[in-house]
């Protein structure tokens, strides 16, 4: 089989990683990579948003199944046009895409969306009002009380969530979204919500239109600094299986939102087929939902998948099948546990092209997910964007595969290179 990837971060590392291991993949191309993912698959100078170029590539490579990384494509109707471009001709079935709709990448692409989602089909989450005026918005500023969460309903990647411990605060954040436009259109409708107390964790589900399977859990790190400070970033680390799930809250959280959010997608005509990823508070009253994504999570991706035993194409195969209920996915028993490396300045304004040494030197059984990397003519690897790389270990304990990966995050260099040290610990 011929598959084709699309994406360039750590994600799409983990994901080219693990496809590559299955022997029904011939051909493992991915658009456009980076230069760790050079080494598992044929990497295509084609942007992820670039739909008209991808579709022409996988047309003229008889790609037979296009995996979705990134929200933006799935949000601007990759798939749609994927399918439209490569329908498949003399009984051929065409190519085969794992990524949701357009119309259900709503479920990310808009907050003001996924909250009158929930709230219809009564799947706990927080309280919220939306605003398309400043000035309104500003008229109800503290509304939820302190801090108040102040949500861009459109993607902004990663980075449109800021929480406002002050009316001043408030005030700043509002102008941003809503007067200088700093997250562009995704500021033109504000979703203010009630701000939820408790520990953030996430749970990525395959689903098709009749099945939802939840993966392993997991839970990342958000924030820029230890113990949960400063802005929030795509991610600074993850570790799978979360220390804060057992049977009765995983039991809960499928009675309380998987099922209910699967029976809403058949009501509402969402012909869901790809990941969702739930963003999840669990609080004292129990879980609730912060935020649907409609794909893998960064940095959760590369926690969950090193323990996944089953071929992953075959679930990638059945999800767009709609016989997701027909695979038996298994699972390592072991913990997994990835710190990100990124650059100094990030989530700010950083500077790229600084050298990466020490690549060589980590040990046999760590895996190094690259994001943000680019190679020159000489095979030198550099940094090329916020987030860098994904020191990722195995170990039977939580404590053990923690401990792995720390000391080989030591074994890498480049200059501004910053990581969180409580990758691992919870932070309450």
């Amino acid at each position: 089989m011929k598959v084709l990837v699309v994406g360039g971060g750590g994600r799409e590392h983990a994901i080219c990683w693990k496809l590559a291991q299955s022997p029904k993949v011939d051909e493992l191309y991915c658009a456009p990579g980076n230069a760790g993912i050079a080494g598992d698959a044929q990497c295509v100078a084609i942007g992820a948003e670039d739909i008209d170029g991808i579709c022409r590539f996988a047309a003229e490579k008889n790609i037979d199944l296009a995996v979705i990384g990134p929200e933006v494509p799935l949000a601007m109707g990759i798939t749609d046009a994927l399918e439209k471009a490569c329908p498949g001709k003399d009984g051929d079935p065409g190519i085969k895409v794992f990524g949701p709709n357009r119309s259900c990448s709503r479920l990310e692409a808009s907050k003001s969306f996924t909250k009158s989602f929930l709230a219809r089909h009564d799947i706990p989450t927080a309280k919220y009002r939306e605003y398309t005026s400043g000035d309104e918005l500003k008229k109800d500023i503290g509304i939820y009380g302190w801090p108040m969460v102040i949500k861009a309903d459109g993607l902004a990647a990663g980075k449109g969530v800021i929480l406002a411990e002050n009316e001043k605060e408030a005030e700043e954040a509002i102008d941003r979204m809503m007067g200088s436009r700093d997250f562009g259109k995704a500021g033109d409708l504000v979703v203010v919500e009630e701000c939820l107390k408790g520990v953030e964790a996430s749970m990525l589900c395959f689903v098709d239109e009749n099945t939802i399977v939840p993966m392993e859990s997991a839970q990342d790190y958000k924030r820029i600094f230890d113990g949960d400070k400063g802005p929030n970033t795509g991610g600074m680390g993850s570790y799978s299986p979360s220390l804060l799930f057992d049977d009765k809250l995983e039991k809960r959280i499928r009675e309380e939102i998987l099922d209910p959010t699967l029976k809403g997608f058949q009501e509402d005509g969402l012909d869901f087929r790809g990941v969702l990823f739930i963003g999840l508070m669990l609080s004292a009253d129990g879980p609730k939902v912060i935020e649907f994504n409609n794909r893998f999570g960064d940095p959760e991706t590369q926690a969950v998948l090193p323990r996944m035993k089953t071929d992953l194409f075959d679930v990638f195969e059945a999800v767009c099948d709609n016989r997701l209920a027909d695979i038996d996915i298994e699972w390592d028993d072991r913990r997994c546990v990835c710190v990100v490396c990124a650059s100094g300045g990030y989530p700010g304004s950083y500077e790229k092209g600084k050298e990466i040494s020490g690549l060589d030197d980590v040990e046999d059984d760590i895996i190094v997910f690259h994001a943000g990397t680019k190679t020159d003519d000489a095979g030198r690897i550099f940094t090329a964007g916020g987030r860098v790389l994904g020191v990722t270990a195995m170990g039977d304990t939580h404590d053990e595969a923690r401990a792995k990966a720390f000391k080989n995050v030591g074994a890498i260099s480049f200059e501004g290179l910053q990581f969180r040290k409580d990758i691992g610990k919870i932070n309450r």
